[in-house]
């Protein structure tokens, strides 16, 4: 495990520099440790490392392997070469760019020295610059600063069934120790220290080099499924060089024995871990896939789509019709939005038919076994019926739970529901809700949870009462053992961090906090922006996502809104806030989003439904009064 280290010297002079080229050119620190290309740190026998440089052809290595007793040459050939008062004239005025002078006898790569010494400088520079702009710029956003600074806790990855590693994250936790580059170093090769997990935000950790103990001065954070960090012992297996930091190089005599005496016992990632990373990675969905997809603009229906990009199993759909490939939708892959071709015949729901005949060349029907399951359920004997009351969650305004009505039921358990008081005359804003899907409930859910419920518009019998409203309309309410009760143990926490959907416009992924918990149904806060931007979603929506997953899989962030930018679009909301339509028009937030590819904003506001129609592995009492 330990193959990739040897010593680290202490010694402070240099073995292959004389004075008089020390006057030229600043000589290589002399306490650094020496490197082959196999990862091994050579010493003397007397402990002292040391390097030497051929003074004929410059190149570097250890000194022990050089030619002649004064370790002058890498060769014969060099040696024999360097007689030549000529040759080593011109070769002395080539690399340096100046005549020859008496102070140059040994003929050094002075230029690979001054390169070194550039080289440091330049990447210090660079990381002052870095600090400086992120300091500066939101477009800079950084969890980890935004964790450390204000105490915050992040939801941990295997809250994230459907996010990468989310189904095999292991026991990774604090104290578990990788090896990492290693930054505070001035060599111009990568190498790497060990450093263990101080505290763990989703993806990202933050690091403390070993050999700091309670220092936290050079802590940093970083995503733990990045290319760049892997388990102890992979720089002996791959003959990379284990280096201390710079800054505590002094410590320790036998840096060899301290890893030892460290690391027994220790934790570390599994051998296979990037593999598992990488095919977590791997999504079945491919670009030229047709799917059937909700219509934004009429809920009730779905039309034909293809995949055009797919980013971290987020699906960017353009509509089959579209000719400039502008009207789009995002959703994810296991969205209870997308069906296979087919799907709305199946079950009696209402489908656009495209105006395209023929099948694009290369576009192909998504195989059915892709899309994500749902439970099963038996319509033979006590069902849902049409004009049956229930609670369910708006789509057009994911922060409401409102008055419900079942407007038509379909086949395999499908139900088209509509929002009482808001009804379009022809259907057109029902939507489709599984009777399994987590986004609707029974008669009564809210109050004893606590949750306000949104009364029919129009209705001004307040304080809203079902019983009264059942009795005015001659309706009755779903039979409450018809809805889904299993809660699974998601292990959300209020307060928590986490990445999520604005599902009021798909195409952004926000800095969200967990605000309320109610069984599995989590209210989902974007900071920054008032309550009223909140958004009930189910604990198992494939629209949620670990601290981390955006710069893990390459998606642009949306970082939490200033202040100025939310009184901004307050002042226009409130001048322009409309009746509701099919088409959110309102709560939009004005961001930015910088994709790898250009997008087009319609003048359309997408809608996403916000639940995953999954089967649960759990149970619990669907009518547990839980405090607010």
């Amino acid at each position: 495990m330990f193959d990739g280290y040897d010593s680290c010297s202490e010694d402070t002079s240099s073995s292959s520099s004389s004075e008089e080229s020390e006057e030229e050119v600043a000589p290589l620190p002399s306490n650094l440790p020496i490197i082959k290309n196999n990862g091994q740190v050579y010493t003397y026998p007397d402990g002292k490392s040391g390097m030497a440089t051929c003074e004929m052809c410059g190149m570097v290595g250890v000194r022990d392997a050089f030619y002649s007793k004064t370790k002058r040459f890498c060769s014969v050939s060099c040696s024999r070469s360097y007689s030549s008062n000529s040759k080593k004239a011109s070769i002395l005025a080539r690399l340096q760019g100046k005549p020859p002078t008496k102070k140059a006898k040994v003929l050094q790569k002075q230029p690979l020295v001054a390169k070194l010494a550039a080289y440091a400088q330049y990447q210090a520079t660079l990381q002052n610059q870095a600090k400086t702009k992120s300091a500066v710029s939101m477009e800079g956003f950084s969890w980890g600063n935004y964790i450390s600074s204000n105490s915050f806790i992040a939801a941990p990855v295997t809250c994230f069934k459907h996010a990468p590693m989310g189904t095999c994250w292991g026991d990774i936790s604090e104290n578990v120790r990788v090896e990492v580059p290693n930054t505070d170093c001035s060599l111009p090769t990568k190498v790497f220290w060990i450093a263990g997990i101080v505290k763990l935000a989703g993806y990202n950790a933050l690091l403390r080099y070993e050999g700091f103990e309670n220092d936290s001065g050079l802590d940093f954070w970083c995503n733990i499924c990045g290319s760049d960090i892997h388990p102890v012992g992979w720089c002996a297996a791959s003959g990379k060089p284990l280096v201390p930091p710079r800054t505590i190089q002094h410590k320790y005599t036998n840096w060899k024995a301290f890893l030892v005496k460290r690391l027994t016992g220790a934790k570390t990632l599994p051998p296979d871990f990037s593999q598992k990373v990488s095919e977590s990675m791997q999504y079945p969905f491919k670009p030229c896939m047709r799917v059937e997809v909700v219509d934004k603009r009429h809920l009730c229906r779905t039309r034909v789509a293809v995949v055009e990009s797919v980013i971290g199993g987020r699906l960017r759909l353009v509509y089959e019709e579209s000719e400039d490939r502008t009207d789009d939708f995002w959703c994810h892959m296991h969205s209870p939005l997308i069906h296979h071709i087919g799907w709305s015949r199946s079950i009696g729901h209402r489908f656009k038919r495209s105006d395209i005949t023929k099948k694009q060349d290369g576009h192909f029907d998504t195989p059915p076994h892709l899309f994500a399951k749902v439970k099963e359920v038996d319509q033979s004997g006590e069902w849902f019926k049409e004009g049956m009351k229930l609670e369910a969650i708006d789509p057009l305004n994911l922060s409401t739970i409102c008055v419900a009505t079942i407007r038509k039921v379909l086949a395999d358990g499908f139900l088209m529901i509509g929002i009482d008081g808001s009804e379009a005359a022809d259907g057109s804003d029902w939507f489709c809700y599984h009777a399994t899907s987590p986004s609707i409930f029974p008669v009564g859910f809210c109050e004893i949870n606590m949750i306000e419920l949104t009364p029919p518009r129009g209705y001004t019998k307040l304080p809203f009462k079902w019983f009264d409203y059942l009795r005015e309309t001659g309706s009755i309410a779903a039979p409450v053992k018809l809805f889904n009760k299993d809660v699974p143990n998601h292990g959300f926490r209020v307060g928590m961090k986490l990445e999520a959907v604005d599902l009021m416009e798909p195409r952004l992924i926000c800095v969200a906090t967990v605000t309320r918990i109610i069984h599995r149904l989590l209210r989902i806060h974007f900071d920054g922006w008032e309550e009223e931007y909140d958004q009930w979603v189910d604990c198992e929506s494939p629209d949620l996502y670990p601290v981390g997953w955006c710069q893990l899989t390459g998606y642009q962030l949306q970082p939490p809104a200033s202040q100025s930018s939310r009184e901004s679009q307050s002042g226009s909301s409130k001048q322009k806030k409309k009746a509701k339509s099919q088409q959110y028009k309102g709560h939009k937030k004005m961001t930015t989003l910088q994709l790898k590819e250009e997008l087009i904003d319609g003048e359309d506001y997408n809608f996403l439904q916000g639940a995953s129609d999954q089967e649960s592995n759990g149970s619990a009492n669907f009518y547990i009064k839980q405090e607010p």
